[in-house]
């Protein structure tokens, strides 16, 4: 017979049941409960505490049983590890008293704390490493713990160490897991994000897509983006997050000075916990937002600083990590592209537009003028012969008003094309006065095939690019093309309306530079784009041009 009238195998079934229990827990903390609940079953005492460590990514932890909530907040303060409880780690030896306070070591008990008497403590101990202490105190039937309890104990607590350890390997693998997951969530966002900012080409869609998508990637309550002059000041502020009512509340923008212009004197990150603790810190000008943690990146391309990002406030957090400062700085070096892209893209523009007026110039000068100057000489041939030769002078004349029609004929084209006509919001209406006028310039013949029903589905921000764009294909044709007769199509399909524009005129080389940077095919292609539609080109030297826009029918 064994202690309390148990037999060896019930005993050990009972060790066997405990062992099996603790090893269910799965999580950290049920298995820590659980190893001091069955732990005191086992051994049929009245309290069961055990204390962990700060090693091998367990937590430093005090977990009992036996003492309730309420009690528990009486005691003034947890034990401190000393004396006895101190030996027990440090010597890993078990300690087996049968009057606790009669120990030499014992060093007494914390206010508030149960009184205890008899005592069994031993390390949690595997492969050498001390995973805790595990104290039982006090059995139930008053007898002292017998060398019996201490076997007991030592098997239980052999395989209560496995399952601590089990337990951390549980919880290590599932925060590598959810590490990883969190770090492929970033990187896909990344992605999403660098793939919306090189995907716009005006400047100032860019910097307003660099700090929206600055702010989603490291979860910031708000983000700007400062552009600093010449001078070191910031002259150009686009910000996310911030309320327009707010914003209107703040008498100033900031002005580069503090944090931000620390960034900028020393080209390089900052991230502080508190704004209001850094020393470089200036403050906020009245009515602005409160803002705590920040993270500041430059944009740099070339040794040439485009702007600064700005976040402040993490969502969820007291501030900002090393692996949000890591992201906006990869987000940073592709926003630097970004904005070298639409810089260079603007110029492109402005470069076309020079390039499109020299060309005006040029074609009114050799075309325009030469033509008025040709009846100009006329006219004055035609004076000479009024006199002496009128049937002569009837004939120049007639030459002379013809020569006049056709120039006339010269300008309206040129007017068509520098002064188009605004879109009144029938598109109907609006593309028959486009061809009529048309025809009545270039004597052209056009062709208009369009379905009301079709017309009267596209939304008003589609008829308005429908419009603009058959608008800019007429002038080009007027212009460039030399056409006989021109065919106009819009039909509705799969949700898309599409819009064809062929023409029977003189074509061009498609890899010329001239088309390259032609304003007028830019134009609306960049129109398409921004509907989110398609804009396809076919043209070949003495075989015409086909012009195929495609726009989603609610734009």
């Amino acid at each position: 017979m064994i202690t309390n009238g148990r037999t060896i195998d019930l005993l050990l079934e009972a060790v066997c049941q405990a062992t099996l229990e603790i090893s269910q827990a799965g999580n950290l903390p049920g298995t820590l409960q659980r190893i001091v609940d069955i732990g005191r079953e086992l051994l049929s005492t009245k309290y069961a505490v055990l204390a962990t460590f700060n090693q091998d990514e367990i937590p430093s932890s005090f977990v009992y049983s036996g003492i309730d909530p309420s009690s528990a907040k009486l005691i003034a303060h947890l034990p401190m590890g000393i004396g006895l409880l101190g030996d027990i780690a440090e010597k890993k030896q078990t300690f087996r008293i049968d009057e606790l306070k009669a120990h030499p070591r014992f060093t007494g008990f914390p206010s508030g704390h149960p009184e205890m008497n008899t005592f069994l403590g031993m390390p949690l101990m595997r492969d050498g490493i001390v995973y805790g202490r595990i104290y039982l105190a006090d059995k139930l039937n008053g007898e002292p713990f017998t060398s019996t309890d201490e076997q007991v104990l030592q098997l239980f607590t052999s395989h209560a160490a496995v399952a601590i350890q089990n337990a951390r390997l549980i919880e290590s693998n599932l925060a590598d897991r959810q590490q990883l997951q969190q770090k492929n969530r970033q990187l896909a966002a990344m992605d999403k994000a660098t793939m919306a900012i090189s995907g716009e080409l005006t400047l100032d869609k860019v910097l307003q897509q660099i700090v929206d998508v600055a702010r989603d990637l490291a979860d910031a309550e708000y983000a700007a983006l400062g552009v600093p002059n010449s001078h070191g000041y910031l002259d150009t502020f686009v910000d996310s997050g911030m309320d327009q009512e707010v914003s209107t509340e703040i008498p100033h923008l900031p002005k580069g000075l503090g944090l931000l212009g620390a960034i900028i004197k020393e080209r390089k990150t900052i991230r502080v916990p508190r704004i209001s603790d850094d020393p470089r810190s200036v403050g906020f000008p009245e009515g602005h937002p409160p803002m705590v943690p920040f993270l500041g990146v430059p944009v740099i391309a070339g040794g040439e600083t485009l702007g600064n990002l700005y976040l402040t406030n993490k969502i969820g957090a007291d501030e900002f990590t090393q692996t949000d400062e890591d992201l906006v700085e990869l987000l940073a070096a592709h926003a630097a592209v970004a904005i070298q892209n639409a810089r260079l893209y603007e110029q492109v523009g402005r470069l076309a537009i020079v390039e499109e007026r020299t060309r005006i110039g040029m074609d009114l000068h050799d075309g325009i003028i030469q033509s008025i100057f040709a009846v100009g000489l006329t006219l004055e041939s035609t004076k000479l012969s009024m006199h002496t030769n009128p049937d002569d002078a009837d004939n120049l004349l007639s030459h002379a008003i013809e020569a006049l029609n056709t120039t006339i004929r010269d300008i309206r084209n040129f007017i068509l094309d520098l002064r188009p006509h605004r879109f009144q919001g029938n598109l109907e209406q609006g593309l028959g006065r486009l061809v009529r006028e048309f025809q009545a310039n270039t004597m052209v013949a056009v062709s208009l095939s369009a379905q009301q029903d079709d017309l009267t589905q596209v939304s008003a921000s589609v008829a308005r690019s429908l419009f603009l764009t058959t608008q800019e294909a007429l002038a080009n044709i007027a212009r460039h093309a030399n056409a006989e007769q021109v065919l106009i199509n819009i039909d509705v399909q799969d949700g898309n309306v599409i819009l064809r524009i062929i023409d029977d005129g003189r074509g061009f080389d498609m890899a010329s530079k001239n088309y390259s940077v032609g304003h007028g095919l830019s134009n609306m292609r960049a129109r398409a784009e921004d509907m989110n539609g398609t804009f396809k080109i076919q043209s070949t030297p003495g075989n015409g041009t086909r012009l195929k826009i495609a726009f989603p029918l609610t734009g």
